[in-house]
């Protein structure tokens, strides 16, 4: 099932520059009597998170070992986003200090990939900011990497590729995932909605639809690893196979993976307001293993400033789908994304988002202060609006945000909810899981439930965690 504008190709085009460096690296051992070491610091999405796993699965490939202690690393790698003005300035800010753990190991390779560098002007800036980065590359060159890799090392000199390549879907790139029961997995790459304020389309290209067979593939062979839930991911998944030829629609897809043995959870990010179909909705309702959460960015109340964003929809039109999901999944949670401080954006403007807020009552919200990112139309838009303006509102946005979310956590005290155990909570020694909702929630628990399914009544509630015990 093939699409007439992508190109499908193979890892496997890297074969020999991962023999060449994993030679390179046993020969290090051997001398040495330790492993290579790598430290991947991962900024943005979860399309970012995966494209870390992604790079993770090859470097073990080639002899490396993960280590969590930046200081003791051999090659370092910054993978960066680019949606917001204050992830940019991290990474500046993380890169620098390096310069002197460089001069104490020469040997050190630094790199720095992701939606950042995918900016030419970027790439550059990087370049003459820290002459001493050995790899550059962006968000197309992903499965290059141990080319990239392979020719910095031995040619001792930066490495900086941008490419431009559009239509290129790769298959069968390694992937080290962390041991668990949940994992992401790519269902399409890039996006065709050019909203004003965003830099993703720039960065990360055209949608490009995977294959259903190999997305099936992929995911079987992660049920037969005991994985039960899975997490698709795409900047727009409701776009799914319109680009394949003879291709499947997403809540087809959504049908296939329902039929996944060992899969008993399935959810999806991100999706766009104008693309979500009643088949959509139909799927979510009728397929059991689908859960009864969506990630729905509103990003603004006002129609008018929604017109400027280039959203093809207005607040009526997202009240109405809003409706919907409610009455065909009334357990349903939704979260969105919102951004104050548009340009042009009024207090009527803000009302009216607030206003939306309180008419959804969302689970929970991404709020952003709006900043300007280079390229993109709104950047050049009049009417910028003033830094202390765009705080105050933020500001009243994320209280209401956090009373609507508490409001409804509340709802669930005294309740059972089943939760697949996940991880350990950062804040204290219990366990954590979320509900099929994606609410998270800290358990008390024996440590053999770990990854497992358990029923679990909820007791205390804050905005942004449960926390119960197994009944």
């Amino acid at each position: 099932m093939e699409s007439k504008n992508i190109y499908y190709i193979d890892f496997g085009t890297q074969a020999r520059f991962v023999e060449e460096i994993e030679k390179m690296n046993t020969e290090y051992y051997l001398a040495n009597g330790r492993n290579k070491k790598y430290h991947i610091v991962t900024y943005g999405c979860q399309m970012n998170v995966h494209d870390s796993e992604k790079l993770a699965g090859m470097l073990n490939a080639m002899g490396y070992i993960e280590t969590e202690n930046i200081q003791e690393a051999d090659l370092i790698i910054f993978n960066t986003c680019s949606v917001r003005e204050h992830a940019e300035s991290r990474v500046y800010g993380n890169i620098g200090p390096l310069k002197r753990l460089k001069d104490k190991k020469p040997d050190l390779i630094i790199g720095v990939c992701g939606c950042m560098p995918q900016q030419l002007e970027v790439a550059q800036k990087l370049a003459k900011l820290f002459p001493f980065l050995d790899i550059i590359f962006g968000t197309k060159s992903l499965h290059k990497f141990p080319q990239l890799l392979y020719t910095a090392i031995t040619e001792k000199r930066t490495v900086i590729d941008v490419s431009e390549n559009e239509d290129v879907v790769v298959e069968g790139i390694p992937t080290a995932r962390k041991q668990g029961v949940s994992a992401f997995v790519n269902i399409i790459y890039g996006c065709n909605n050019f909203c004003s304020y965003c830099i993703v389309p720039y960065v990360r290209g055209r949608e490009r639809s995977r294959r259903p067979e190999e997305i099936i593939y992929e995911i079987e062979q992660l049920a037969q690893n005991g994985v039960k839930e899975v997490t698709l991911l795409g900047q727009n998944v409701n776009s799914y196979g319109k680009d394949l030829v003879n291709g499947i629609t997403f809540p087809k897809l959504l049908e296939k993976i329902n039929e996944i043995k060992g899969i008993e959870r399935i959810r999806f990010v991100t999706s766009h307001p104008k693309d979500l179909s009643n088949e959509l909705i139909a799927a979510m309702r009728d397929l059991e293993k689908v859960c009864e959460h969506i990630h729905l960015p509103v990003q603004s109340g006002s129609t008018r400033i929604l017109k400027a964003m280039n959203r093809h929809y207005t607040k009526e039109d997202y009240l109405r789908l809003v409706e919907k999901l409610k009455t065909n999944i009334p357990d349903i949670a939704i979260t969105t994304d919102i951004i104050v401080g548009f340009p042009g954006e009024t207090d009527e403007d803000f009302e009216d988002t607030l206003d939306v807020c309180k008419k959804v009552e969302f689970d929970s919200a991404y709020t952003f202060i709006y900043s300007k990112r280079r390229g993109t139309p709104a950047e050049k838009m009049p009417n910028q609006v003033p830094d202390n303006i765009k705080h105050q509102r933020f500001q009243r946005l994320v209280k209401l945000v956090e009373e609507i979310a508490l409001k409804k956590n509340k709802q669930m005290l005294g309740k059972t909810y089943e939760i697949l155990i996940d991880g350990r909570s950062k804040r204290n020694n219990l366990l954590v899981g979320r509900t099929r909702t994606n609410k998270v929630v800290n358990v008390k628990c024996p440590e053999e439930y770990m990854f497992k399914f358990v029923n679990v009544k909820i007791l205390e509630a804050a905005e942004h965690w449960l926390y119960g015990e197994v009944i």
